[in-house]
């Protein structure tokens, strides 16, 4: 029996993915170069933006004529998953595919999620809905995790969480779990993403700062630059702290490379609020941002909005923004 996955989504789908592939080889499957040649299609999706959401209802189409067994799984919200029930022959529960960790293929970047879902319900996401509440992976599973894919040569190691930081297992926060990846002997960098800025700590900052191993790559969300915007996100946390906090990993750690993460046109956002987000800009001068063009998400408080951002309006500020990176 062969199968062949198709993943949407950001590293945290990718890493998914990776412990789907090792669940189904672990029941007897290997995998298929294309659709055509598999006994099982399995589609992982992501739920983040519509967009993506849009794209897995038109898979069916795309996969018409196929004999195949046709799965969805991922991160699906209820009202979407009775829709996706008439299109696919099965849905799955990503939980019970992704306890099995891959085995490393002589990869140099590797993905190890440390947690699942989030607690922090921001105005615009459905990641609570779709993924949960968060629950961390305990560090013992983590720790022994990393150092097999070191043994078998990893080089690049991302921790991945909707919320790093939140990371709790027992006594161990995410500060003294990067401590202790980072005392894991080998040859090799972590990176992290995404924490949120209202609990990145000063101990997690000084550890960070300790670290030799920590690979100087920060991507740290702001999502705006307007105190009134970021209170609608429901981001609890100012402009004020942010910059604040920006200042204190810069003075612990002076070679970081700082990369960020923006939506433009929130509902309601003004051209002076957007202002504020590109005066924001120029004073930290990030390395890179996402800059992400609002969109509505069914599922979301946002959605409830009016979204009165035309869409000519939200790409001039993109590029606008984009430009303000070093790297634009």
């Amino acid at each position: 029996m062969k199968y062949h996955l198709i993943t949407y989504g950001c590293q945290m789908n990718k890493a998914d993915s990776e412990r789907i592939a090792a669940n189904l080889e672990k029941r007897g499957y290997k995998p298929a170069a294309s659709a055509k040649e598999a006994d099982l299609v399995v589609v992982n999706m992501c739920s983040v933006r519509q967009s993506a959401v849009d794209r897995v209802f038109g898979m069916p189409m795309k996969l018409k004529g196929i004999k195949a067994k046709k799965v969805l799984t991922g991160c699906i919200l209820k009202k979407d998953r009775k829709k996706f029930k008439m299109l696919f022959d099965e849905i799955w529960d990503d939980q019970d595919l992704t306890v099995v960790t891959p085995k490393n293929q002589n990869q140099l970047l590797v993905y190890v999620p440390i947690s699942n879902g989030c607690n922090n319900f921001c105005a615009y996401c459905v990641v609570p809905f779709t993924r949960g509440r968060l629950i961390c992976r305990p560090h013992e599973t983590v720790l022994k995790e990393v150092r097999r894919l070191v043994k078998d040569g990893a080089k690049e190691i991302w921790l991945l969480g909707q919320n790093v930081n939140d990371y709790k297992s027992g006594k161990i926060n995410f500060a003294k779990l990067v401590k202790m990846i980072n005392d894991i002997p080998g040859e090799f960098k972590f990176f992290f993403m995404s924490p949120n800025p209202k609990n990145f700590s000063d101990e997690l900052i000084n550890t960070l700062a300790g670290c030799k191993k920590f690979s100087r790559y920060l991507n740290l969300p702001v999502q705006s630059g307007d105190d009134a915007i970021l209170k609608k996100m429901k981001r609890n946390y100012t402009v004020g702290q942010y910059r604040d906090l920006v200042v204190k990993i810069r003075k612990k750690m002076p070679d970081i490379n700082l990369s960020t993460d923006v939506i433009v046109g929130f509902p309601g956002e003004t051209v002076k609020q957007f202002e504020n987000t590109a005066k924001l800009f120029k004073k930290i001068k990030f390395d890179i941002a996402y800059v992400s063009q609002y969109s509505p998400r069914a599922g979301t408080v946002s959605f409830q909005m009016k979204d009165d951002i035309s869409r000519e309006e939200k790409k001039r500020r993109k590029e606008i923004l984009t430009k303000l990176t070093k790297h634009g």
